[in-house]
């Protein structure tokens, strides 16, 4: 993570669409990690954007305490005022420890691409994660999906953080380096996909279906018991 920012996005349709543009992604996540029992869990959001992951999975599975960290100092500030009675806090901050540690399990996503220095990352993952536990980092934004230079052009065109440009390779070695058990799939490879009008992301329905299927993936990095 770098300096804290106001938003992530120049244009706030970007930011303000996430929520209802991800809550199925985010439905399949928390299906896909299939965690069990979390009533007495702390769970991680990195990049929590405007909140809207965490409140999904307390209303799904309730937890203990959900805490979620974001630089865009806007998008916390909307994150809070939505929580209403769940147990979560939001936060701006620089540093995953500024969440705390003791984590049970952490959630990414679309946001590890933007990560410069993977290396990092997966320390602090590492540090605020209780031994044993898991980070489940979806993303689809990486060099090997043939998609991924047109889509880097242009979100770099709208995006207040830099687009670095990380293969599935680089990810996934950063945290085996740092001690971590590394698993993949792909991640929606057996949901239903919605195949909304071709646009600038995908311009095919096959597109589409090749980015969700085949591209899309979700991390699993397990912490050393």
């Amino acid at each position: 993570m770098t300096a804290l920012i106001e938003t992530w996005s120049i244009r706030t349709d970007e930011e303000d669409s996430m929520t209802d543009e991800h809550a199925w992604i985010w439905h399949e996540m928390i299906r896909a990690a299939d965690l069990g029992d979390l009533s007495a869990a702390k769970i991680l959001d990195v990049g929590c954007n405007q909140g809207g992951f965490l409140r999904m999975l307390y209303d799904q599975r309730r937890y203990r305490l959900g805490v979620g960290i974001d630089l865009a100092k806007q998008a916390v500030a909307l994150a809070e005022a939505r929580k209403g009675d769940r147990p979560i806090a939001y936060l701006a901050g620089t540093r995953l420890a500024e969440a705390g540690t003791g984590f049970d399990a952490a959630f990414s996503h679309e946001v590890i691409y933007f990560i410069d220095d993977l290396v990092d990352h997966a320390g602090q993952i590492l540090e605020v994660l209780k031994p044993g536990a898991s980070y489940f980092a979806v993303t689809c934004c990486h060099s090997d999906s043939p998609l991924w230079n047109a889509w880097r052009t242009h979100i770099q065109s709208f995006s207040n953080l830099p687009v670095p440009d990380h293969s599935v390779a680089a990810i996934a070695t950063a945290f085996r380096d740092a001690g971590f058990e590394v698993a993949v799939s792909r991640f929606l490879a057996n949901a239903f996909i919605p195949l909304d009008p071709p646009g600038i992301y995908c311009p095919t329905d096959v597109d589409t279906l090749e980015l969700y299927t085949k591209w899309k993936l979700l991390f699993r990095f397990t912490t050393p018991s």
